[in-house]
C-alpha cells in the first residue's frame, strides 16, 4: 500500500475513534427520540363501517383503497350502523368508525372523552318512505301525502335495528312531537328484510338514516307507489336539535328525465363524522383526513363542491391532525416525498433540532481528543527517554547499557505511524533521542 494512502487511512481511523463517543451519544439520542415520538404509524388499522350495501360500507371500501396506496392495510368491520360503531370504538374493537350525529351523548358519556372527530364528512337525511295505499287510510290526508310524524299513528313503521342509531333518533323526534311511541306499530328489522317487507305490503313505512349513495335509498326513490315524507317543519327540527340540519332534495335530482322527485322535498339530516380513538396514531389520522378531502369534497344532492369535509356540526372535539389538514391540506413535504419519509421528517424535526442544539457544543471536544490521541503516540516515549537520561545522572558507569536501551527505544519510535500533519512531533522526538545518545557517548 502506498505510504500516502496508509497515512490517510490512519488519519481517518484515528478521527473515527476520537469521534466514537460523540457518535454513540448521537445515535442514542436519536434512538430515544424515535422511541418517544413513535413517528411511523402501524401498518394495520380497523375501520367500523355499517351494513352491507349501505353508504358506510361503500365509503369504507373507498378509504381502504385510498390508504392502501401508502401501505396501510384497513380492515373493514361491518356493523349494524352508527350506534354499533360508537360502541365498537368505546370497546377498543375498532380504531375509527363512521358515526352520525345524535347516536350518543358526547357530553354526558365519560367514554366519549376518549374519542375525537376527523370532521363532518357528509349529511345523512332521515328518509321516511311510506306506501301511498297506506297513506290514503290516514284521516285528514290529501293526495295520499304525509307531512308530519303525528300522521304515522296506527301505521306499521320500521325504524331500523338498535345498532343503527335510527331507533334512538326516532325516539327523540317522537318525544319532541309529544307522540306516544305506543300509538305507532314500531318494528326494528334490519335494512334488507325491512325493505322486502315494505315492498311486500307488510310494512306501511320505513325509516332510513343514510347518505343518498345507499342503494336502498336510490331504489326506493324510484319505486312506483312509494313516497318520501316531506318534513314541513325541517327548520324547526334543526333549531331544536344541534346535530340536525335542514336540507332540500331538489326537484328532478334523482332522475331529470323522469322528474323524480316531482317537487322539492324538505328533509332533516344528521351529519356523519369519522370518529377515532385517542390512542390512534396521529399519522393515521392525518392519512384518513387527507383521504376524506378527496372522497367527500365533490358536489352531491345536498351540498356543493368542497363544502365537505368540514369542522361544523360535530359533537366531538376535532383531532389536531384533522384540524391541520382541514386548514392547510397535505403537508408540504408529503407533496414531494413518500409518505413514510415525509412523516418521519415532520415528526422528528423538532427532536432533531433539540439534539443538534445539545450536540453542537459537545462536538468541540472531538478535535482536542483527536489531537491528544495522535500526540500521545509520540509523547509516551518521552517518558522512557527521560528515565534513561535520569539513570545516566545517577549511574554514569551504566552508559553502555543505556545506549542499548536507547537504540531499542529508537527502533520502537521508528515504527510509530502518525498523520503527516503531526510529523514534526515525531521528528522532534528523534532529534531528542540523538541528543541523549551524544550525551551518553560523552560519558
Amino acid at each position: 500500500m502506498p505510504q500516502a494512502m496508509r497515512h490517510t487511512l490512519l488519519s481517518l481511523r484515528d478521527l473515527l475513534v476520537s469521534a466514537g463517543p460523540f457518535v454513540l451519544l448521537t445515535v442514542a439520542l436519536l434512538a430515544f427520540a424515535y422511541w418517544w415520538l413513535n413517528p411511523n404509524p402501524p401498518r394495520h388499522v380497523t375501520l367500523a363501517t355499517g351494513p352491507a350495501q349501505s353508504a358506510y360500507d361503500e365509503f369504507g371500501k373507498r378509504y381502504k383503497a385510498a390508504l392502501a396506496v401508502n401501505g396501510i392495510d384497513v380492515t373493514l368491520l361491518p356493523s349494524e350502523g352508527s350506534a354499533a360503531n360508537l360502541q365498537l370504538l368505546r370497546d377498543g374493537k375498532a380504531d375509527l368508525g363512521f358515526v352520525q350525529g345524535g347516536s350518543g351523548d358526547a357530553q354526558g358519556d365519560t367514554q366519549s372523552s376518549a374519542l375525537s372527530s376527523l370532521g363532518s364528512l357528509f349529511v345523512e337525511p332521515i328518509w321516511l318512505f311510506y306506501r301511498e295505499d297506506a297513506a290514503r287510510k290516514v284521516p285528514g290526508t290529501t293526495d295520499a301525502t304525509l307531512s308530519n310524524l303525528a300522521q304515522l299513528a296506527g301505521l306499521r313503521v320500521n325504524v331500523g335495528t338498535q345498532g343503527s342509531g335510527v331507533p334512538a333518533l326516532m325516539d327523540k323526534l317522537l318525544q319532541a312531537n309529544r307522540i306516544d311511541p305506543k300509538s305507532i306499530r314500531l318494528s326494528q328489522l334490519a335494512q334488507t328484510p325491512a325493505t322486502v317487507a315494505f315492498l311486500g305490503g307488510d310494512l306501511d313505512a320505513i325509516v332510513f338514516v343514510s347518505a343518498p349513495e345507499a342503494l336502498m335509498v336510490q331504489m326506493l326513490l324510484q319505486t312506483p307507489g312509494v313516497k318520501l315524507m316531506n318534513f314541513a317543519q325541517s327548520e324547526a327540527y334543526s333549531r331544536r336539535f344541534a346535530f340536525l340540519t335542514p336540507v332540500v332534495l331538489p326537484r328532478g335530482v334523482v332522475d331529470l328525465a323522469g322528474d323524480v322527485p316531482p317537487q322539492n322535498v324538505r328533509l332533516v339530516a344528521t351529519t356523519t363524522t369519522l370518529l377515532a380513538r385517542e390512542d390512534t396514531h396521529p399519522a393515521l389520522l392525518q392519512l384518513f383526513s387527507q383521504a376524506a378531502q378527496t372522497l367527500h369534497s365533490g358536489a352531491g344532492w345536498f351540498n356543493r363542491a368542497h363544502e365537505f369535509p368540514n369542522a361544523n356540526n360535530t359533537e366531538y372535539p376535532l383531532a389536531r391532525p384533522a384540524d391541520r389538514t382541514l386548514r392547510n391540506g397535505a403537508p408540504l413535504l408529503q407533496r414531494y416525498l413518500p409518505f413514510w419519509l415525509a412523516n418521519l421528517v415532520e415528526r422528528m424535526w423538532l427532536a432533531l433540532g433539540i439534539i443538534v442544539a445539545v450536540l453542537l457544543p459537545l462536538s468541540r471536544i472531538v478535535p482536542p481528543l483527536y489531537q491528544f490521541r495522535i500526540r500521545s503516540r509520540v509523547f509516551r516515549w518521552y517518558g522512557r527517554l527521560r528515565e534513561i537520561e535520569h539513570q545516566l545522572e545517577l549511574e554514569p558507569a551504566s552508559s553502555p547499557a543505556l545506549v542499548d536501551e536507547l537504540n531499542t527505544l529508537e527502533r520502537h519510535v521508528g515504527k510509530v505511524s502518525i498523520p503527516l500533519s503531526y510529523a514534526d512531533e515525531l521528528y522532534a522526538l528523534r532529534d531528542h533521542i540523538e541528543m541523549v545518545r551524544k550525551k551518553l557517548l560523552k560519558t
